[in-house]
């Protein structure tokens, strides 16, 4: 039996938990699922949440099942992907009317990442839940950050309701220059941070990240029996292109993908699980993108791709401990540079969005192996690696 109580109190913010006596291997829960915790915070209340159809309880949406249990939900806000998960990458969200609650839905992406202030005005307490990946470039990161800011602002407090990280293992990449910020790097840490989104949370305001040294009055619902070594497998696929947990952890290093004209299987069954190109050589896999629910255009529609097939090699705990790596993108580099990309360059401007350091573009294109490029950044890794663990709410392993 084990007894386990966090305390956790910095400038703006209280976190609580008192998990009592508890077996070691009890199941996982979200911070969702402990209702307790966090209910009575919300009833007679005015409440908005920022939320999609990750957030459930058991098998109920957490919208369904607060508006059951009494709660005065006045506005629903949709991320990236929407309310119900199923828009195309960076796709218009509309805002709307939910037709199963009548609730309404005011989007936070595309022209407006926060929530307005007459909005905000309008709620007694703001709610976030949203299942993440572990990515600095994965956006739901990014609407939280400016949702705690638009929390700050207005003086509405804010409880965020954590969900396990299925990349919580590792560290991994380049810590973001922010000469580069932007909705796909919003704070200053690796490609791979190793932290849930509530203990994000917790640094932003630490830290003061947000705008003018602004804190949210911030409250945490843990997860309950969760570790950073656990092995979690996602209930529901977080967005439309990450169907299944090998998508989630080879994400990382396929996503660079993106800044180049390298199809990465968006329009395929396996996206971010594959990679190849029209004129790549050498290669018998090959793979024809073309539009579906999530990818209605997706880059090299319906042409016959070569290249690498990740599905099943290598093993997922090779891919666990490496986290983030050039290596892929090197090796199509280094495949297509004799092709004629009809004038094109090979990489775009979103590349140095995406990795976060301006050195890697140049040094792939001097030839330099992916190790070389790792070894500077190094010690940025390092000093975040220490500067982390202060703001863990749980144990490593």
């Amino acid at each position: 039996m084990k007894s386990l109580s966090i305390l956790c109190i910095a400038a703006g913010l209280l976190f609580t938990a008192a998990c009592g006596n508890v077996p070691i291997k009890q199941e996982l829960r979200a911070g969702a699922e402990n209702t307790t915790a966090y209910l009575s915070q919300l009833k007679g209340k005015k409440v908005g949440i920022l939320t999609n159809h990750t957030a459930t309880i058991d098998s109920t949406h957490l919208v369904d099942s607060l508006t059951a249990l009494g709660v005065d939900i006045k506005v629903i806000f949709a991320p990236e992907h929407g309310f119900r998960g199923d828009t195309d990458a960076g796709g218009h969200i509309d805002s709307d009317t939910d037709p199963l609650t009548g609730i309404p839905i005011v989007s936070v992406y595309g022209q407006n990442f926060m929530p307005s202030d007459s909005i905000m005005q309008q709620i007694d307490v703001a709610v976030f839940d949203i299942q993440d990946v572990g990515l600095r470039f994965y956006t739901y990161l990014s609407s939280m950050y400016y949702y705690m800011e638009a929390c700050a602002r207005n003086k509405v407090p804010l409880i965020v309701l954590d969900r396990p990280n299925p990349n919580g293992h590792i560290v991994s990449g380049p810590v973001l220059n922010m000469k580069y910020r932007s909705f796909v790097g919003i704070i200053p840490i690796p490609v791979v941070h190793g932290m849930t989104l509530g203990e994000l949370a917790c640094m932003i305001n630490k830290k003061y990240w947000l705008p003018d040294s602004l804190q949210a009055d911030l409250t945490v619902v843990p997860c309950l029996n969760y570790s950073h070594s656990t092995h979690y497998i996602l209930p529901v696929k977080p967005s439309p292109n990450l169907p299944n947990n090998r998508s989630i952890y080879l994400y990382p290093s396929i996503c660079p993908f993106e800044a180049t004209p390298v199809s990465l299987g968006r329009g395929t069954e396996f996206p971010f699980q594959v990679y190849g190109h029209p004129r790549m050589q050498g290669y018998s896999f090959s793979f024809t993108p073309s539009p579906r629910p999530g990818a209605g255009n997706p880059l090299q529609n319906g042409n016959l791709c070569y290249g690498v097939d990740l599905r099943t090699s290598p093993p997922d705990e090779a891919i666990w401990e490496e986290g983030f790596t050039l290596k892929y993108v090197i090796e199509a580099y280094r495949n297509l540079q004799q092709t004629d990309l009809a004038g094109a360059p090979f990489f775009t401007d979103y590349f140095e969005k995406l990795v976060g350091v301006d050195y890697a573009r140049p040094m792939i294109l001097e030839g330099k192996s992916a190790e070389e490029i790792a070894a500077l950044w190094h010690d940025d890794l390092e000093s975040f690696k220490a500067e982390r663990k202060q703001y863990l709410i749980y144990p490593e392993k």
